[in-house]
């Protein structure tokens, strides 16, 4: 096992495209990391070059105690995961776990040793015999995973390893390498454009964004405390509800005014948001979150001390133990580049598919199930409103949030 680092790491292509700009990580000894963003933020680049696969245009890569810039990725000591599995149709199971082995000339029963070890951990003992074909595609997957662990590298690299899955062997696949990472403990850089998958398995995620590091925190950190719009829109799902508003004071105290509605701002949000008092008066971006929403009849008085907003619901999503209710604000869309670029997945061209509101935005409150709402119907929602995320206007950075004070 071994820590990875990157060291102000770019990658240049042909006609000046910066794919990763002035990358720092640290990723330690033992880690799950993730590296998560929209499609082309330079994610599978970044895997690719401390995997040797791709030459870095400039810093450096350090595995362990030594520096990989140029080693091939054979002597680097990793082992990789990839998309489409790469399995040898020709072989079978047991032939692809020990295909590796093989060639670095290691003997017959520490190989037999080692296969059937990675064999019993994946479940995949009675297929050792079968070939590639004779198997459903998370049994391939997971004899991808077990040539991977058979070779006992220094770090495991995954590049989308479940995207060819149905959604429902996702999940447990989930939380087979979750299960894995516990018992192997090999650090592990895993790459993804999926935010839940990124969520559930990162000890530590790190998102990116046209090749810059945004944020690298936990999972809980950067659905909490996202450090701009970027982050904020990107991660969680449903996405963040954003709006223009402006922070006032009367004398009923601090409040957020948007929409003709008015959210009373906790005092505690000054005293944790360094910087937000400086903003009474002005136009900000008021972040809130689709789960910091209840209805006002289903909470049960468990909301008690909650901003209460009435609205009427356009569209119900009933998902079993919750419904996702679909409300429009009177209030134009944020259009800021952090924003559109989380709800497009940084493909710009998307951005006419946005649901045409005219002057208004669409809003998602996650409710409980006991709510029983149906479109059409109004409802008395009710808001959390300590968990309210604030936003500057010109520069998409999250006020208060400690990476940004003094910026």
């Amino acid at each position: 096992m071994a820590s990875i680092v990157l060291n102000n790491v770019d990658k240049i292509y042909a006609g000046g495209v910066k794919a990763v700009n002035g990358l720092n990580l640290e990723i330690k000894d033992g880690e799950f990391m993730v590296l998560v963003g929209p499609s082309g933020c330079g994610k599978s680049t970044a895997l690719r070059m401390i995997a040797g696969l791709e030459d870095i245009s400039g810093g450096e890569i350090v595995i362990g105690d030594r520096v990989v810039n140029h080693l091939p990725p054979k002597d680097r000591d990793i082992a990789m995961v990839f998309q489409n599995y790469a399995l040898y149709p020709h072989m079978t199971v047991e032939e692809n776990l020990a295909f590796g082995l093989k060639l670095r000339k290691m003997s017959k029963p520490e190989i037999a040793k080692r296969v059937n070890e990675a064999a019993k951990m994946l479940g995949l003992e009675q297929y050792l015999k079968r070939k590639p074909a004779a198997l459903s595609g998370g049994q391939r997957q997971r004899v991808a995973m077990g040539r991977a662990i058979v070779r006992e590298p220094q770090a495991f690299l995954m590049d989308e390893p479940l995207s060819n899955l149905d959604a429902k062997l996702r999940v447990s696949m989930r939380a087979s390498l979750n299960q894995l990472h516990e018992r192997l403990g090999v650090t592990t850089v895993y790459v993804t454009h999926d935010q839940v998958e990124a969520m559930t398995l990162g000890d530590r995620v790190c998102v990116l964004r046209d090749g810059i590091l945004q944020q690298v925190d936990t999972p809980q950190n950067l659905f909490d405390k996202p450090v701009n719009l970027f982050v904020a829109g990107f991660m969680g799902s449903p996405s963040m509800n954003f709006t223009y508003a402006e922070l006032v004071r009367d004398g009923a105290g601090a409040a957020v005014a948007f929409a003709g509605y008015k959210l009373p701002v906790p005092d505690t949000a000054f005293a944790e948001k360094a910087g937000l008092e400086r903003y009474i008066g002005k136009r900000i971006i008021l972040g809130i979150r689709p789960s910091d929403f209840e209805d006002a009849v289903a909470a049960n008085g468990a909301s008690a001390g909650w901003a209460r907003v009435p609205v009427k619901a356009n569209v119900t999503e009933e998902l079993g133990s919750e419904i996702n209710v679909l409300f429009t604000i009177d209030a134009p869309p944020v259009e800021h580049k952090d924003t559109v670029a989380a709800a497009n997945d940084g493909d710009e061209e998307e951005a006419a598919a946005l649901p045409l509101t005219g002057d208004k935005s669409l809003w998602t409150a996650r409710v409980n199930a006991r709510s029983h709402v149906r479109p059409g119907q109004n409802i008395e929602l009710v808001v959390d409103t300590h968990n309210l995320h604030f936003f500057d206007v010109e520069s998409g950075l999250s006020i208060g949030h400690p990476a940004n004070v003094g910026r």
